[in-house]
C-alpha cells in the first residue's frame, strides 16, 4: 500500500512493525489518534509528515517475521495473545513499577518533583487499566469469541445483556484515551522518561522501564482499536444479516 499524508495512521500502523516503529519513534499517535490522517497526527507531534513518509519508504523492505499478521488470524487467537502477552506485562509491571517510582521519590523527589507527579498518574493509570482488563476478560472478550464460534459453526448466539458489541468497545475506546492522556503526562513531566545526568541506576530504570510499558501500551491499544473492534463489529453485523463474515 502507497501511503501519503491524508492515509489514516492506523492504515500505516496496520502494515506490520516497521512502520509503528517509524511512527512510535516520532512520537505520532497511531493508537487511540489512529483515526487521524497522516497529517494530522503529524502536526499534533510537531513532525513534519514528509519526513515519516520518508523514514516509511526506507523501512518498507524490513522483515515482519517477528509478528503475526493479526489481521487475518481468528480472533480467538487475537484475544488469547492480548491476554496472554499485553494484559500478563501490565499486570506484571504495575507492582514493580508502583515500587521502583517509590524508592526514586524517596531518594529523589525533593530535587525533582516531578517523580511524585508521575507517580499520581501511574497509580490512577493502574487503577483504570485494571478494571479495564477484567471488563475485557469477563464481558467482552468471551462474546467476541462467541460471535466467531457461532460464525464459524452455524449456531445461534443469544443476544447479550449489552445488545450490540459496539457499545462495550464504545467503553473500551474511552478508556484507551484516558491511557493515552496520562501516557502523555508522564512522558512530558520526563522530559519523554530522559533520566537527569545526576540519575542513580533505579532512577535509570524506572524512565527505562516507563519508556517500555508506554510502548507495550500502545501496541495493546492498536489491537484491540485498529484490528480486534472492527473485526468485531463487522462479525456480529454479518452474523445479524446472515452475510458471509470474516473468519
Amino acid at each position: 500500500m502507497k501511503f501519503n499524508d491524508k492515509t489514516q495512521v492506523k492504515e500505516i500502523a496496520l502494515a506490520g512493525p516497521p512502520a509503528k516503529q517509524v511512527l512510535e519513534d516520532a512520537g505520532v499517535d497511531y493508537c487511540c489518534g489512529g483515526s487521524q490522517s497522516l497529517r494530522e497526527a503529524c502536526f499534533s507531534a510537531k513532525v513534519p509528515a514528509e519526513e515519516i513518509l520518508l523514514r516509511l519508504k526506507e523501512n518498507k523492505k524490513q522483515a515482519m517475521a517477528d509478528e503475526k499478521d493479526w489481521a487475518a488470524e481468528p480472533l480467538a487467537n487475537l484475544t488469547q495473545h492480548i491476554r496472554e502477552t499485553h494484559h500478563r506485562y501490565v499486570r506484571e509491571s504495575l507492582p514493580r513499577l508502583k515500587k521502583l517510582l517509590a524508592k526514586v521519590n524517596e531518594k529523589h523527589g525533593a530535587n525533582h518533583p516531578e517523580i511524585a507527579q508521575i507517580d499520581v498518574v501511574f497509580a490512577e493509570l493502574g487503577r483504570e487499566l485494571t478494571m479495564h482488563m477484567q471488563k475485557e476478560e469477563m464481558i467482552l472478550f468471551p462474546y467476541i469469541e462467541a460471535l466467531e464460534r457461532s460464525r464459524n459453526e452455524d449456531e445461534p448466539l443469544e443476544t447479550p445483556f449489552f445488545q450490540t458489541v459496539q457499545n462495550p468497545i464504545r467503553t473500551m475506546i474511552h478508556d484507551h484515551d484516558a491511557a493515552g492522556e496520562a501516557l502523555r503526562k508522564m512522558s512530558a513531566l520526563s522530559s519523554e522518561y530522559t533520566a537527569p545526568a545526576e540519575a542513580c541506576m533505579s532512577y535509570q530504570e524506572l524512565y527505562r522501564s516507563l519508556g517500555v510499558f508506554e510502548k507495550d501500551l500502545h501496541t495493546h491499544v492498536h489491537l484491540e482499536n485498529n484490528i480486534l473492534f472492527p473485526r468485531a463489529v463487522e462479525l456480529e453485523a454479518a452474523n445479524q444479516e446472515g452475510l458471509p463474515g470474516p473468519r
